[in-house]
C-alpha cells in the first residue's frame, strides 16, 4: 500500500514539474559537490601524480576558505600520494555587497607571477548578506578575469551555509552562482553543497557550516582527525579535501564516468532502496537548482527527477524493466 501511495505522489509532483521545467541542459560546466565526494576513489594514480606538478595557485581566503587546505592536508596525512600543488594563499576574500578590492589585488598577482595557471576566490559572510545586483558584479568580475587571463584557471565557489535555510537569502545567492556556472559552463566549488549532504544523502538545508551532522555521523562512524578545521567540524574539511581533488582531476581533462552507477543516487556503488529514498529526499526537500544528481537518474531521461525513485523500486523489488540504463552523467 505504501507504494501505491509514494507512486500515485510521484506522478503528480512529475505533472507539476513538467509544468514548470525550464528543460535546460548543462553538458560542460565541472562542480565539485557532495557527489564529487563519492568519485573520489575511482581517479587513477596517473591523473593524481600530473596535479600534484602542474599547478600554481593563487588562493584568495579567509578563515572559512581555510577548510579546503585544512582538507587537502588530511587527505594528505591520509595518503602521502596525495601531495598537492603549490599554493599562493592571500587573507581576503570576496568581500560584502560589490565588493570588488580582490579584483586588482589579484591582477598584480597574476601580472608578476605569469608561473600561476589557478585562482581561486571564497566568501567569508559575505555571501549572505549579499543581494542579486551584489552577486552580478562577482561575476561579472570573474569573467573580466577570465577574458584578461586566458592562461589561468578560475574557480567560482559558492558560499558556506549559515542556518538561514532554503527561504533565506543565501540560498538564493548560491543558486545564482550556481546557475551562472552551469549556464556558461564554468568551474564551481559548491562549498555549501558538500555541506548540506551526509555520506548517505540525507539533506540538511537548515545547517550551519558548523556541520552538526558531522558530530552525529562520526559518533556512529569513524572519522579523520585534525588539529582544527574553522568553524566546522574536521570531517566537513575532510570533504572539502576530496572534493576539491575531484574537481582538479576533472579540470585536468578525467572524465570520471567510470566510477557512476546510473541508479545509484546515494554513491554507495549499488543499487538499492536508499537510492530511491536519496531521490525522494534530494527531489521533496529542495536540492541546489539546477540540479546537479546525475547518478539518480535511473530511468535515463538525463535529470534525477520523481520518476527516479518510481524506477528504483520497480528494478529493487520487484526487478521490473531491468537494471537502469549506462548513460547518465554523460
Amino acid at each position: 500500500m505504501f507504494f501505491y501511495y509514494l507512486k500515485r505522489l510521484t506522478v503528480f509532483v512529475f505533472i507539476i514539474l513538467c509544468l514548470f521545467s525550464s528543460g535546460i541542459v548543462y553538458a560542460d560546466a565541472i562542480v565539485a559537490d557532495h557527489n564529487s565526494v563519492s568519485d573520489f576513489g575511482f581517479i587513477p594514480d596517473s591523473v593524481i601524480e600530473n596535479i600534484g606538478g602542474g599547478y600554481n595557485i593563487y588562493y584568495v581566503h579567509t578563515s572559512h576558505g581555510s577548510q579546503i587546505m585544512t582538507g587537502i592536508y588530511m587527505v594528505e596525512a591520509e595518503d602521502a600520494f596525495y601531495n598537492p600543488p603549490y599554493f599562493y594563499e592571500v587573507g581576503d576574500d570576496l568581500g560584502h555587497v560589490g565588493d570588488t578590492t580582490w579584483v586588482p589585488a589579484t591582477r598584480v598577482y597574476l601580472d608578476a607571477h605569469p608561473e600561476c595557471n589557478m585562482a581561486m576566490f571564497s566568501w567569508c559572510g559575505g555571501c549572505s548578506d549579499n543581494t542579486e545586483a551584489g552577486i552580478d558584479i562577482y561575476l561579472n568580475k570573474m569573467v573580466e578575469l577570465e577574458i584578461d587571463y586566458p592562461g589561468v584557471v578560475f574557480i567560482y565557489m559558492t558560499g558556506h551555509l549559515d542556518g538561514s535555510g532554503i527561504d533565506g537569502p543565501l540560498y538564493q545567492n548560491n543558486n545564482q552562482i550556481r546557475n551562472f556556472c552551469y549556464t556558461n559552463n564554468k568551474i564551481l566549488f559548491d562549498f555549501a553543497d558538500i555541506e548540506s549532504y551526509d555520506p548517505i544523502g540525507n539533506y540538511y538545508p537548515d545547517e550551519t557550516d558548523a556541520c552538526n551532522w558531522c558530530y552525529d555521523w562520526c559518533s556512529v562512524y569513524t572519522c579523520p582527525t585534525c588539529g582544527s578545521c574553522a568553524h566546522s567540524h574536521c570531517y566537513n574539511c575532510y570533504l572539502k579535501g576530496k572534493a576539491w581533488w575531484w574537481m582538479m582531476a576533472r579540470i585536468s581533462g578525467w572524465q570520471s564516468s567510470g566510477g557512476y552507477i546510473c541508479g545509484d543516487a546515494n554513491g554507495d556503488q549499488s543499487i538499492n532502496v536508499g537510492d530511491a529514498v536519496f531521490a525522494i529526499n534530494y527531489i521533496f526537500k529542495g536540492g541546489p537548482s539546477p540540479d546537479p544528481v546525475c547518478i539518480g537518474d535511473a530511468n535515463g531521461d538525463g535529470q534525477t527527477d520523481v520518476g527516479d525513485p518510481v524506477r528504483i523500486i520497480a528494478y529493487v523489488f520487484h526487478g521490473s524493466g531491468g537494471p537502469p540504463p549506462d548513460n547518465c552523467c554523460e
